[in-house]
This record gives C-alpha cells, sequence and structure tokens, in this order.
C-alpha cells in the first residue's frame, strides 16, 4: 500500500469509527435486539383513549407521546391480584431505574381502572400513589373504560358477588409501549414477587432506549 493510499485509510477510520457507534445506538446498543424483533411489535393493541386522571384532568393516549410506556388494567377494590402485579411491575421498574436513570426517567407506568362504578378519580389517585416511582392512575365512564380496555386486548367483566360489594374479572397483564405508542411485550408480572421485579427489570432493560 503506498503512503497515500495508507493515508485515506488513516483519515477515513474516524469516520467508520462514528458510524459503527451511531448503528449501534441506532439499534438499542449491541445487547438489544432491534424493535422490530419485539414480542409485540406490529400486534394490533393500544389504541387513542381520553379518561380522567385523579385531579379531573381528561387525558388521552397522546399526551404520552414520545415516552415509553407500561399499562396495567385493574382495580383499586382488588382483594390480592391487582396489589401483588403492581408491587412486582413497580419494583421491577424501581430496579431498573437504579441501574439506568436516564432512560428510567423516559418511561410512564400507567394504571387503567375497569371499575369505573367505584374507582373514583380520587379513589384512583389514592391507589396509584402507593407506588414509585409515579404512577398515572385512569378511570372514567363505563363507556370509555370499555372502549379503551378492548383497543388494549383487556378482557373484563362483573364477577361474584362479595361480602360488602363484587370482584372483577380481568386479564392479568402489564404492557410495555414505545414512545410512539406501538406495543413491545408483555412484561413477566407472572413471575411472582421472588422473581417477578428482576424479571421485569431485565425485560425493560432488553427494550427501552
Amino acid at each position: 500500500m503506498n503512503r497515500r493510499a495508507m493515508r485515506k485509510t488513516q483519515l477515513l477510520r474516524p469516520l467508520f469509527a462514528l458510524a459503527l457507534v451511531a448503528a449501534t445506538a441506532a439499534c438499542g446498543g449491541p445487547s438489544q435486539p432491534p424493535l422490530s424483533q419485539a414480542p409485540l411489535a406490529g400486534a394490533r393493541i393500544g389504541g387513542d383513549f381520553t379518561l380522567t386522571d385523579s385531579t379531573g384532568k381528561r387525558v388521552s393516549w397522546a399526551d404520552f407521546a414520545g415516552k415509553w410506556r407500561t399499562v396495567y388494567f385493574g382495580y383499586t377494590y382488588c382483594p390480592d391480584a391487582c396489589p401483588l402485579d403492581m408491587t412486582v411491575l413497580m419494583q421491577g421498574v424501581q430496579k431498573y431505574a437504579e441501574a439506568e436513570p436516564a432512560l428510567a426517567a423516559k418511561l410512564q407506568p400507567v394504571f387503567v381502572s375497569i371499575d369505573p362504578e367505584r374507582d373514583t378519580p380520587q379513589r384512583v389517585g389514592e391507589f396509584a400513589g402507593a407506588f414509585k416511582p409515579p404512577v398515572v392512575g385512569l378511570t372514567g365512564t363505563r363507556a370509555e373504560i370499555d372502549a379503551a380496555a378492548k383497543a388494549f386486548a383487556v378482557y373484563h367483566a362483573r364477577g361474584e358477588t362479595v361480602p360488602g360489594g363484587y370482584l372483577m374479572d380481568h386479564s392479568r397483564v402489564a404492557y410495555l409501549f414505545d414512545p410512539q405508542g406501538k406495543p413491545v411485550a408483555v412484561l413477566p408480572i407472572d413471575k411472582g414477587i421472588k422473581e417477578g421485579p428482576a424479571a421485569v427489570a431485565a425485560e425493560l432493560k432488553l427494550w427501552v432506549r
């Protein structure tokens, strides 16, 4: 190789290095697969809604644009499943935030009630406020909740009557959505309180970028 060719190669090396860094960043890092390979990539889950937060403010799905989001549908009067699922989910989010604070700052957890007859904005706010990092709690009219649940592929129905009220049957699923509102993955909250938080954190680390 002559000197001119060697000089040209030396000049191009920094450009090659920058291109490699840019390509790696675009893919989310060397250990992260592209979002096109996400478990829920292309799934018809999610969609616009307009619900009510704990302050009475109307909130739409579009208001979360630019944020990664976790979404869980449940109800505040749930005696066991919903508190457990939310605890596993939020402990996982907290564990992820400790490892990746900058990326975790781009993540917004959302809790949507499927029991609007009892879950007032204030009550949903109190339930959501029991978890850290901050959770946005949403409720609405029965028609609004039914439409949102349908868009997010969540089953829900009034269950058996119990002393003092009734139970609600519903899907126990926590979704992860990207900043464009597209579904990415189901977070493994079903692994329980011992293994679940670490599994949730690992799933977030795999996809959030």
